[in-house]
């Protein structure tokens, strides 16, 4: 009597495919592909696509305008040799009708998968490698406080504005008042204890406050509380933005 074995060997992937989303204080991502050939033979790439949810759209920025015409950053190449890699970039845009709804998402979010259509040698059967992605998207507890708009520099002791937004992460109704603390290298100009207005669950209001800076380098904003009327809550944001403090040219020359 004879036993047969039967063995099943899985062929290890020649390619190493790494990849990382950038999050945006807007509703938008980006996300890098980085692919990196550890076979000892040359590998052909014939195809990269993403497939997304429902609620993303994606623009690839893999393209340059030469002279009206769009050209890939590789070039005609199509292989990569032995442990040499390429880069792949696209923005990521959440569609309108779904916006409130990413507002809201938290923890580990399933983001598509990454395929790939490659082969060894000219004539081969193509080969897809298909990578899931996954998104670890960053708890910021029930309110959300984002940055619209800020000056890159200000001038030491000159009033500047910057243009804050804030989400409502929770699922509940919000009733909110601003409130601002001087601290020792920043003073809030207007009235403390400005409504903000009702906030519904997913929703976002924007607002614009005016602040001065009274030491000079890079400098940490502090002393803005968000207060939810409704449970008494207060909400802090240190040391949430940075700003870089110049001295003033006039003084300067005087």
């Amino acid at each position: 009597m004879f036993l047969r074995n039967l063995c099943v060997f899985s062929p290890p992937q020649p390619l190493d495919v790494k990849t990382k989303f950038y999050n945006s204080d807007r509703d938008d991502l980006f996300l890098e592909i980085q692919i990196q050939n550890i076979s000892p033979a040359t590998v052909f790439i014939q195809h990269v696509s993403l497939e997304l949810p429902e609620m993303y759209t994606q623009r690839p920025l893999n393209t340059l305008n030469v002279d009206g015409e769009y050209q890939c950053t590789f070039g005609t190449r199509t292989y990569l040799q032995t442990m040499e890699g390429r880069y792949y970039l696209y923005h990521l845009q959440v569609k309108g009708e779904y916006l409130e709804r990413a507002r809201t998402l938290c923890g580990v979010a399933k983001m598509g998968k990454l395929n790939i259509v490659w082969k060894k040698e000219l004539g081969e059967m193509a080969m897809l490698y298909t990578v899931p992605l996954e998104r670890k998207i960053e708890s910021f507890g029930d309110l959300k406080l984002s940055l619209e708009k800020i000056p890159d520099t200000v001038v030491l002791e000159e009033p500047f504005q910057m243009t804050c937004k804030i989400t409502n992460c929770s699922d509940r109704k919000m009733n909110l008042i601003v409130k601002m603390h001087n601290t020792t290298s920043v003073h809030w100009f207007g009235r403390s204890g400005s409504y903000l207005g009702k906030l519904i669950p997913g929703s976002s209001i924007s607002f614009t406050l005016t602040l001065m800076c009274l030491q000079l380098g890079l400098r940490r904003i502090s002393g803005l509380r968000i207060i939810d009327t409704t449970l008494k809550t207060k909400y802090r944001y240190d040391g949430a933005i940075n700003v870089c403090v110049v001295p003033s040219m006039d003084k300067m020359e005087s």
